[in-house]
C-alpha cells in the first residue's frame, strides 16, 4: 500500500498511483537496457552476419551517436507537441526498429535499424522525466518517482550483460532485440490509458539551426571519445573531433543568444540549480558507467568470467540502486535534496577509492563492498540531482530541461567508458589501468559532492518565471 500513499491521493484508486510510473519507467528501462545488453551480443552478431570490425563498431556506436545527438531535439518537440504524444511516438519507433534489428539479414541493415532505434530513444527519454513531473505534482511523490526512474539506469546497465549473456547462449542474439517488443507494446497500452494528455506549447518554435549545432556537437564529441579508447587521446582524429565539437557548442551558444524562441533560454541556463545539476549528472554517470565498463572487462578478461558470470558479479551494485532510490525518495521530504546528493557522492567516492586501494589482484569478496557503495551512492544522489534540474525549470520547458540533463549524463557515460578503455589499453599493466580508472572516478564523485554543496538547494527552489 506504500505506492498508494506516496503516489496518489487517498481518494484516488490505487491502480492510478503506480500505472503512470510503470508505463514511463518501462520505456526508459527499455532504452538503457538496449545499450548494455547489445554489447554482449555484438561479437556473435559480427560472426553470423560477417561484419567487418568497422561494422561491428557501428552496431553499438551508431545507436549512441543518434541517441545522444537528438536528445535536445526530442525535448523541444515534447514541449511543443506534448510530451505524452512524443513519448509514445518514440516508443513506437523504438519498438518497430527493434523488430527490424532482430530480423536483420545483413550488417548494413542492422546498423541502419540501430540508427532509427537511437532516434526513438531520443524521443523517449526527455519525455519520461517530463511525464513523471506531470503525473506526480506533489514534491515527495515526485522525488520518489524520480528515484525509481533513476534506478532503472543502474539496473539496466548492470543487468544487461547478465540478460544478454543468457539470451545469446540459449535462444540466440536476435532475442536481444526481440525482448523490447513486449515491453514496448505494454508501454504503448499503459501510457495513453494512465498518463494524462500533456499540454502543447504551440508558441515554442523549434530553432533548427540550434538543434543541428547540438546534434553536431554531441555526435562529434561522442565519436571522439569512442575513438580515443581505440586510437589514444593524442590521435589527430580524436583531437580534431573534440575541437569541432567545441566549435559546434560555441555556435549553439551564439545562436541561443540571438534566437527568438531559444531551446534553452539564457535565464534557465543561468540558474545555478539547472547548470550545476546538469554537471553533477555528467560527473556521476562518468563515475558509475566507467566503473561498470572497467569492472566488466576485469571480470571477463582477467578473471575468466562468462558474460552470465559477469552479470552475477555485478549484481551487488544493481541491488543497491533499487534500495537507494526508494530510501532517498522517502528521505527527501525531510532533508531536501542537497544532503542526499552530497552524502551519495561521498559514499560512491569511498567505494571506488576502496576498489583502487584493494591491491593488484584482490579477491572478489573484497570488491563486493566497494561495488555496493558505488551503486548505492550513485542512485541515492541521482534522485536529488534529477529533482534539482526538473524543479529549476518552468512547466513550459520541462522537456528541454530533461533533455539537457540526459544529454550531459550521456556525455558523462561516454567519457567514463572511453577514458576507462584508454587507461586499460595504455597502462603498464591491466591492474594499474583499472585502479587508475577507479581513482579518477572517485575524484569525479568528490567533485560532484562539492558542486552539490554550491548548486543543489537545501529546500525546494521556486521555479523561475521564463517567458
Amino acid at each position: 500500500m506504500w505506492l498508494r500513499c506516496d503516489f496518489g491521493s487517498v481518494a484516488e484508486p490505487e491502480r492510478r498511483s503506480w500505472a503512470p510510473l510503470l508505463a514511463v519507467c518501462a520505456g526508459y528501462f527499455m532504452v538503457i537496457l538496449d545499450v548494455t545488453i547489445t554489447n554482449v551480443a555484438v561479437p556473435v552478431i559480427g560472426r553470423e552476419l560477417s561484419a567487418s570490425l568497422t561494422g561491428i563498431q557501428w552496431i553499438t556506436d551508431g545507436y549512441t551517436l543518434v541517441f545522444a545527438g537528438f536528445l535536445l531535439a526530442g525535448g523541444a518537440l515534447g514541449d511543443r507537441l506534448g510530451n505524452r504524444r512524443v513519448f509514445c511516438s518514440g516508443v513506437a519507433v523504438f519498438t518497430v526498429s527493434s523488430a527490424a534489428c532482430a530480423l536483420a539479414p545483413s550488417a548494413p541493415f542492422l546498423v541502419a535499424a540501430r540508427l532509427v532505434e537511437g532516434l526513438g530513444a531520443a524521443l523517449i527519454v526527455p519525455g519520461s522525466l517530463a511525464l513523471l513531473q506531470q503525473s506526480y505534482p506533489a514534491r515527495a511523490a515526485r522525488s520518489r518517482a524520480f528515484g525509481l526512474w533513476g534506478s532503472m539506469a543502474g539496473i539496466a546497465a548492470s543487468a544487461g550483460p547478465l540478460l544478454g549473456g543468457l539470451l545469446v547462449s540459449t535462444v540466440g542474439w536476435r532475442w536481444v532485440f526481440l525482448v523490447n517488443l513486449p515491453v514496448g507494446a505494454a508501454c504503448l497500452v499503459l501510457t495513453p490509458r494512465h498518463v494524462a494528455r500533456s499540454p502543447r506549447r504551440a508558441d515554442r518554435a523549434l530553432d533548427w539551426p540550434a538543434q543541428c549545432a547540438v546534434v553536431a556537437a554531441v555526435a562529434l564529441l561522442t565519436a571522439a571519445l569512442n575513438e580515443a579508447g581505440r586510437r589514444g587521446w593524442s590521435d589527430p582524429a580524436v583531437l580534431a573531433g573534440a575541437g569541432l565539437a567545441g566549435a559546434a557548442a560555441a555556435a549553439f551558444a551564439a545562436r541561443e543568444r540571438l534566437a527568438r524562441s531559444p531551446a534553452l533560454p539564457p535565464g534557465l541556463l543561468g540558474s545555478r540549480a539547472m547548470s550545476g545539476g546538469a554537471v553533477i549528472g555528467l560527473l556521476f554517470n562518468f563515475g558509475f558507467y566507467g566503473m561498470v565498463f572497467t569492472a566488466s572487462l576485469e571480470f571477463q578478461h582477467q578473471r575468466g568470467f562468462s558474460a552470465l558470470g559477469t552479470g552475477l558479479a555485478l549484481f551487488p551494485a544493481v541491488a543497491m540502486t533499487v534500495f537507494a532510490s526508494a530510501l532517498s525518495g522517502r528521505l527527501t521530504r525531510r532533508t531536501g535534496d542537497r544532503p542526499l546528493v552530497i552524502s551519495g557522492m561521498l559514499l560512491a567516492a569511498l567505494g571506488l577509492a576502496g576498489w583502487a586501494a584493494a591491491g593488484a589482484d584482490p579477491a572478489y569478496p573484497l570488491l563486493v563492498a566497494p561495488m555496493m557503495a558505488a551503486g548505492f551512492g550513485t542512485s541515492f544522489a541521482l534522485t536529488g540531482g534529477t529533482a534539482t534540474v526538473m524543479g529549476a525549470a518552468p512547466p513550459a520547458y520541462s522537456g528541454a530541461a530533461s533533455a539537457l540533463f540526459n544529454t550531459t549524463r550521456q556525455i558523462g557515460s561516454a567519457t567514463g567508458v572511453a577514458l576507462g578503455g584508454s587507461l586499460l589499453a595504455t597502462a603498464t599493466d591491466y591492474s594499474t589501468g583499472l585502479r587508475t580508472s577507479m581513482a579518477i572516478g572517485a575524484l569525479a564523485y568528490l567533485a560532484a559532492a562539492g558542486l552539490a554543496w554550491l548548486c543543489v538547494p537545501g529546500k525546494p527552489a521556486p521555479r523561475p518565471d521564463i517567458a
